[in-house]
C-alpha cells in the first residue's frame, strides 16, 4: 500500500451558527459558537487517515493554545505528525465560519499555515505509489517544491486549488489530479459557473483549462456528485440524498477518501465513488476534521 502525504494548513475553526446569515452591515443574532479543528490540510489527512491510508501531515502550527489542541487531536487520529513544526513566529491558523441552514460563510487568517517553507516539504521521503495532497492555504511556492519531488520519486499529486484564486501553467503541469468546485473551475476557466447549471456547462469549463490531456480533473458538485474528466472523457459519479448540517469539510473529506482508496490501488472511478459516499456521511455531522468518517462506516453504505 502507498502513503498520503499531506502539506497543508491546520486550523482552528470558530463556527458561529445563526438562521440566516448576515447582510453587509448587518448584525444578527447567533444560536452558539463551536471550536472544531479543521483547515484544509488537516482535514484532508484526518480523512486519508481515518479510512485506513498511512498518512503524513506536513505544516506548522503557532506555539499557543490552539497549536497545542490541534496537535492532540491529530495524533489521536492517526495522523503521522513527524513533519509538523511548532512557531513561535505566528499564531496557529485560525479559520471564522458562519453557518445557516447547512450552507457556510468562511474568513481564513493563515497564522503559521503562512510559513510553511519548501524545507518543510523537502524533509519527508516519498516514493512510487505514495500521493503527495496540497491544497491553497500554503504559500504557492512551497506547492511547486513539494509536487516537484513527488513528481520525481514517482508519486501521484492531487491539487485541491482552494480557496478560489488563479495561478499559472508552471504549478498546473505539477498535477496530475485536479480536484475542484464550480466557484474554483469557473475562475481558473474564465467563465462564471452555478452549481444549477448543467454538466454540459463543466464539461465545457473543464475544457476550457489550460491542462494536459492525462490529468484528471474532477468537478465537486454537492448533492449532485463528482463530474471526472478522464483521459478527455466526462464520467459523473452520482450523488447521494442526505440531509446535511454542516457542508464545511465535504470537499477535504472527498480529496482525503480520494487519496487514501489511490494509496490503496484503487482505480480512478471506484476512488471517486468511494470517496463520494464518505464525503455524504461528512455532511451529515458538525464540524470539518472531526465529522470525517471511518472506513467502517463508509463500507456500510456502499
Amino acid at each position: 500500500m502507498g502513503r498520503v502525504f499531506v502539506a497543508g494548513s491546520i486550523n482552528m475553526d470558530v463556527v458561529a451558527t445563526a438562521d440566516r446569515h448576515p447582510l453587509v452591515g448587518e448584525t444578527v443574532a447567533g444560536n452558539a459558537v463551536l471550536y472544531f479543528p479543521g483547515g484544509k490540510g488537516a482535514n484532508q489527512a484526518v480523512a486519508a487517515a481515518k479510512l485506513g491510508a498511512p498518512t503524513t501531515l506536513i505544516g506548522r502550527l503557532g506555539t499557543d493554545a490552539f497549536g497545542q489542541q490541534l496537535r492532540a487531536f491529530l495524533a489521536a487520529q492517526g495522523v503521522d505528525l513527524a513533519h509538523l513544526t511548532d512557531t513561535a513566529e505566528a499564531h496557529t491558523g485560525t479559520a471564522l465560519i458562519t453557518i445557516a441552514n447547512a450552507n457556510n460563510t468562511i474568513v481564513v487568517v493563515p497564522g503559521a499555515n503562512a510559513l510553511v517553507s519548501a524545507e518543510d516539504v523537502g524533509a519527508p521521503v516519498l516514493a512510487k505509489g505514495d500521493i503527495a495532497v496540497s491544497q491553497f492555504e500554503i504559500p504557492r511556492p512551497t506547492i511547486a517544491a513539494f509536487f516537484k519531488r513527488a513528481r520525481a520519486a514517482g508519486a501521484t499529486t492531487i491539487l485541491n486549488p482552494a480557496p478560489a484564486t488563479r495561478f499559472g501553467r508552471e504549478l498546473l503541469d505539477l498535477v496530475d489530479i485536479l480536484v475542484l468546485n464550480e466557484t474554483e473551475l469557473g475562475l481558473l476557466a474564465g467563465t462564471e459557473l452555478r452549481d444549477t447549471d448543467d454538466d454540459n456547462s463543466f464539461i465545457e469549463a473543464v475544457r476550457l483549462l489550460p491542462s494536459n490531456r492525462d490529468q484528471i480533473v474532477c468537478v465537486t458538485l454537492g448533492s449532485r456528485g463528482v463530474l471526472a474528466m478522464i483521459d478527455g472523457q466526462p464520467s459523473l459519479i452520482p450523488g447521494r440524498k442526505v440531509k446535511a448540517v454542516d457542508t464545511t469539510g465535504a470537499g477535504d473529506c472527498l480529496v482525503g477518501a480520494l487519496a487514501a482508496q489511490l494509496a490503496d490501488g484503487k482505480a480512478i472511478r471506484d476512488a471517486l465513488a468511494y470517496a463520494n459516499a464518505a464525503a455524504s456521511i461528512c455532511v451529515q455531522r458538525m464540524g470539518a476534521a472531526p465529522s470525517m468518517p471511518t472506513a467502517a462506516e463508509v463500507a456500510g453504505i456502499i
